[in-house]
């Protein structure tokens, strides 16, 4: 079969049914047409915010899509989770420009799915082989340093380093479910102290708030108007430049409705802090939180544990609450590993960072080892 290879600098020149026909089998909800459209459409990810969309498509001899993947050119590395900043500055120091460079991933969403997706109808080695290989045609005929796939599969990692790319390996904390009913059971899985502990935490963070966790057409757009606030609070505080337009979270709230867990907590009837969850076919993934009032805990119970009564509640098997946190293991979240894959194309900065990220990879899993025997809040056997 002839495979030929475009690039659309929107997603919506490749329209919701192509797109979609190869993400939605995935079950992610991050690579779907409505999130990423929603990404560009609101604002967000634009080549004003140095998110150039470049998105490719394999078709066949017909025009039709067999394979998508999301891809950007990127001006700077802010919204990626994936820290390559140092190799930017070294580079830049030596007399190199690093950017722009293309980035294959969600943007601001640091959450492992797939990045190569593929219809049905078609063979996924054969697709993804496809799709990293028009990438990194990609980056000779623009120009550019380099491509980053973020957050991708262990599978699409291993199929990525085996096609030249410098493999990378990081750290996240997970809530797995084992088959519970109830929070209790989960919380019977923990150590005494620890149960101890949480059931104080949610004790203070619920003391005089009325929590709810609302979805599909519960989510009103005063909802959303009271969550842009926090999140533009969290944002001014710890970021400085909160990513996400107002008119993104309508956009979602509108399409995405079902496929989205927001959970408020209100005093008096008001709207004081709230936490925003994905909800995938198999897992819930936090994202942004905020609030208006500094109470106690209150980031843990909307963040963590109501996150894992609505996952025991769906049946879910896991939540991934986001990027970076030691604090979540306390709370039932266990260290796991992500990925993320590099091609550098000029040899005087890609040696460099292959021994830099050689020495990396067993430094991650060392220290994962460590706090899980050190740090886990389960019961030991």
């Amino acid at each position: 079969m002839t495979f030929t290879l475009t690039v659309h600098d929107a997603i919506a020149d490749i329209g919701r049914e192509a797109w979609d026909a190869c993400a939605h089998p995935t079950g992610d909800p991050f690579v779907s047409y409505d999130f990423l459209h929603a990404c560009e459409a609101s604002g967000s990810a634009t080549p004003q915010q140095g998110w150039g969309p470049r998105h490719l498509a394999l078709r066949d001899e017909n025009d039709a899509v067999l394979g998508v993947m999301p891809l950007y050119l990127k001006g700077h590395s802010q919204g990626e989770y994936v820290f390559d900043h140092s190799w930017a500055d070294a580079y830049q120091r030596a007399g190199g420009r690093y950017y722009p460079k293309l980035l294959g991933a969600v943007p601001f969403t640091p959450a492992t799915g797939p990045r190569f997706l593929h219809h049905p109808d078609t063979d996924a080695a054969t697709v993804r082989q496809a799709l990293i290989q028009g990438a990194l045609t990609l980056v000779e005929r623009l120009g550019v340093s380099s491509l980053h796939v973020n957050f991708p599969t262990e599978a699409e990692w291993s199929a990525m380093a085996e096609a030249g790319l410098l493999p990378r390996q990081d750290i996240q904390y997970i809530w797995r479910n084992a088959d519970h009913q109830t929070f209790d059971d989960f919380l019977a899985a923990l150590s005494s102290n620890r149960r101890k502990t949480i059931r104080r935490e949610r004790r203070d963070a619920r003391a005089d708030l009325d929590i709810r966790v609302l979805t599909g057409a519960d989510i009103l757009e005063d909802h959303w108007d009271a969550f842009f606030r926090f999140y533009m609070d969290t944002g001014d505080r710890k970021w400085g430049r909160p990513y996400l337009t107002r008119a993104f979270f309508s956009m979602v709230g509108e399409t995405m409705a079902d496929r989205i867990a927001l959970v408020m907590a209100f005093r008096d009837g008001a709207p004081i802090a709230g936490a925003l969850n994905f909800i995938g076919r198999d897992a819930l993934y936090g994202r942004q939180w905020g609030a208006l009032e500094d109470v106690p805990f209150l980031h843990f119970e909307l963040c963590y544990y109501q996150a894992i009564e609505f996952a025991i509640a769906r049946g879910l098997s896991r939540v991934e609450a986001g990027a970076q946190g030691e604090h979540k293991i306390a709370r039932g979240y266990l260290p796991s590993p992500v990925y993320s894959a590099h091609f550098i194309a000029d040899p005087a900065l890609r040696e460099p960072v292959a021994r830099y990220l050689d020495g990396e990879r067993p430094a991650m899993a060392a220290e994962m080892a460590a706090m899980t025997e050190n740090l886990s809040p389960y019961k030991t056997t």
